[in-house]
């Protein structure tokens, strides 16, 4: 296995902290010397299946300048990718025989091709959250197969998966946007992680990514095996249904990390009801890792519509895409959410909790969290060093301040748009104030971030905590 000789191995974020593990406090990432993880990922299920080098190299390239930390990725892909071979001809498997990987020694094929995109994403600062397979390899009840899975073939190949890429800097997903509802169903999936562990002797941890508005804890919150929590919130836009679960997933115990893996999709179809309802926007991208984020999640995934299918003009559109998937990875959803990383990152990681006390009903109003569109929500630190509030509108916020460690609070007004903080004032903890936003557009998305003024923080977003 060869790798990109102009960007050595040891930049990874893995090879200067260790590899991922879970928290002291089960609830976050983190390297193996306590530095916390920030998981912001991408969608690019097709990447191994559909782009030639160069255009996996600009696909990276592009994602590690936008601030991203992890890409998503199908190691047997969801379109065809049995039967249709990569950009150089080749094809996963012999036969469509799962224990018999198509294998050239000495030469190139399909696996060689994903041993060097692999390389280039670690060797710009990336980790790969990689299933072996999508799900319909593996689940008869859809019957769009071929099914080519049984127990035995499952953990064989991923016992082989695992002891090739044991030295990389991944995250293993079972499953792959099916439900395992059948006992058979979930000892399939039992054998895809046996295999995974033995192969790379533990060095990776281990998730599941179920369907649409379903969570990997319905099945397997006990297992030893699941790491965290991976939830499929989907592609709607409303905070009631789907994105309200989040908070369940965090209560529940024992407790794990949780993470919304799959989200509304920038530009993708609303609710499925076809293209005359229009698309999904920046801020509904915005809104959906917000609500997961303060609602108690470690990490977000976006994705764009265009860029998992990895659509082109040789690559026709599938679900009422219409942009190329380069054209797609400009789009400002994407470059939004780089925001809200810093802003955790500027404040103290791994103590933060979600608490939606934090919100006061304005004078006149009975609520203080809305509905749908407009739903707010808030963490803050375990310690009392912050809070922060965010709002999808550009309402007033009324906050209790009792909460804080000092004596007085510092607020700021955070913009999720562009990443951009203005101090507010400074105000005693025993006071309940009403913050109006800078912009009281309807649909303009801001964050009320709440600071002990001793801990003497910089402004939110501008410096890792």
């Amino acid at each position: 296995m060869s790798f990109p000789d102009h960007a050595p191995r040891a930049a990874h974020p893995w090879h200067v902290h260790g590899p991922l593990r879970v928290s002291e406090n089960q609830r976050f990432l983190v390297h193996a010397d306590g530095t916390p993880f920030f998981w912001l990922g991408d969608t690019a299920w097709e990447l191994f299946h559909r782009l030639n080098r160069e255009e996996a190299d600009h696909y990276l390239e592009t994602r590690a300048a936008q601030g991203f930390t992890v890409i998503q990725a199908v190691a047997i892909a969801e379109l065809d990718g049995l039967r249709t071979p990569n950009p150089y001809g080749h094809l996963p498997l012999i036969d469509e025989d799962p224990t018999r990987p198509a294998l050239h020694e000495g030469g190139e094929d399909y696996w060689t091709h994903v041993d060097y995109v692999l390389a280039k994403a670690e060797s710009l600062g990336l980790t790969v959250a990689l299933l072996p397979c999508w799900g319909d390899k593996w689940d008869i009840k859809w019957g769009v197969g071929p099914e080519i899975f049984t127990p035995e073939k499952a953990f064989t190949y991923a016992r082989w998966l695992g002891r090739r890429y044991r030295a990389h800097p991944l995250v293993w997903v079972a499953g792959g946007d099916r439900d395992p509802d059948t006992e058979a169903a979930r000892e399939l999936l039992r054998a895809f992680a046996r295999g995974l562990r033995e192969g790379d002797g533990g060095a990776h941890l281990i998730t599941m990514h179920p369907q649409g508005g379903r969570c990997s804890n319905e099945w397997f919150h006990d297992d030893p095996w699941l790491d965290f929590n991976l939830r499929q919130n989907g592609h709607l836009v409303e905070f009631e249904g789907r994105y309200e679960k989040i908070r369940a997933d965090y209560e529940r115990l024992p407790p794990k990390p949780i993470l919304d893996g799959e989200p509304v999709y920038e530009d993708h179809p609303l609710a499925f009801h076809g293209t005359e309802h229009g698309y999904a926007t920046a801020a509904d991208v915005r809104r959906a890792a917000y609500w997961d984020l303060f609602s108690g999640a470690f990490g977000h995934t976006y994705g764009h519509h265009s860029v998992w299918q990895m659509c082109s003009e040789k690559n026709p559109p599938i679900g009422g895409a219409f942009r190329t998937w380069r054209e797609a990875l400009r789009r400002p959803g994407a470059a939004h959410l780089r925001h809200i990383r810093a802003l955790l990152e500027s404040r103290p990681f791994l103590t933060r909790i979600p608490d939606d006390s934090i919100l006061l009903p304005p004078p006149g109003q009975k609520t203080a969290l809305g509905a749908g569109i407009r739903r707010r929500v808030a963490t803050r630190d375990l310690l009392g060093r912050y809070g922060m509030v965010y709002s999808p509108c550009g309402y007033e916020l009324r906050v209790r301040l009792d909460w804080i460690a000092g004596t007085h609070a510092t607020a700021w007004w955070f913009n999720p748009r562009t990443g951009e903080a203005s101090r507010v004032d400074d105000f005693e903890k025993t006071a309940t104030p009403t913050f109006s936003p800078p912009d009281d557009g309807e649909l303009l998305d801001w964050v009320l971030v709440l600071d002990d003024r001793a801990a003497g923080f910089a402004p939110p977003g501008s410096s890792r905590a």
